[in-house]
């Protein structure tokens, strides 16, 4: 498939700006909707409450959206609808990788040895540390969560994540700030991109997950704005590694670590 003749799912939104948005979130707790003070608020209930506040909504300037929808079989971002939920919260890392296993993950995310135990439901990261990070073999990848926390993401650390002829997949989500998918191989970063607004890509080779953004129903050569960038982003390292993500993977008690002032 082309460029040229490639014609992506187009969805129209409406901007509402701050006031609205605190409005709509009022509106919502009042009705029992879960709602966080901030981040992206669900498009169900964004549309509930302009259904009725019709005065409100034809106020409201009106923008598209590409929305990215599996084109060919494999990984789809509604595959990961689950985590619209917030099952891993609003700030997370997820890292692919291959050739290493648990520990050896674990060492070279920042790891010691005395760091490695079983984390349970009751680990969590917090602003003083530590930070916790979860391992877990699937398939031919070993799979680490970072909560609220973004070492995964750097780019030195998928270098060394990957070095060695293995490779390394980042999915980071950061409501407050940009989400990133980062792809590394034999220890180079080869691409990092903004799945909210694809476009925007580096690295040494940042055209090499075109192929799976346009079977996402993503133009990587226009400046589209996804309005789905999370689920796509869990289908894209989907269909880079084979690994499908599912909320069975975040069940615990699970091999980790505790890191003791982890960058996050």
């Amino acid at each position: 498939m082309s460029d040229a003749d490639f014609t992506p799912l187009r969805v129209t939104h409406r901007a509402h700006g701050r006031d609205t948005d605190r409005r709509i979130r009022t509106w919502a707790k009042a009705r029992g909707h879960p709602v966080s003070e901030r981040g992206r608020l669900a498009p169900e209930i964004i549309d509930a409450f302009f259904a009725a506040h019709p005065e409100v909504h034809e106020q409201a300037r009106t923008f598209e959206m590409v929305h990215a929808t599996a084109r060919t079989p494999g990984a789809s971002p509604e595959d990961h609808a689950w985590q619209t939920d917030s099952l891993l919260g609003d700030i997370y890392t997820i890292v692919h990788v291959r050739g290493l296993d648990e520990h050896e993950v674990l060492r070279r995310l920042g790891a010691a040895d005395a760091d490695i135990r079983l984390i349970g439901d009751g680990d969590h990261s917090l602003p003083e540390g530590p930070a916790i990070i979860t391992v877990r073999r699937i398939g031919d990848w070993t799979v680490a969560i970072e909560d609220c926390g973004w070492r995964g993401a750097q780019g030195e650390t998928l270098s060394a994540l990957s070095r060695g002829g293995g490779e390394a997949v980042a999915v980071h989500r950061h409501d407050y700030a940009q989400h990133h998918v980062t792809y590394a191989a034999d220890g180079r970063l080869i691409t990092d991109l903004n799945p909210g607004f694809p476009v925007d890509r580096q690295g040494a080779d940042p055209d090499r997950l075109n192929r799976h953004l346009r079977d996402l129903g993503i133009d990587p050569a226009a400046g589209d704005s996804v309005d789905n960038p999370v689920p796509a982003a869990l289908a894209l390292a989907g269909r880079i590694t084979g690994v499908m993500m599912s909320p069975q993977h975040l069940r615990r008690p699970v091999l980790g670590a505790a890191i003791p002032g982890a960058l996050r």
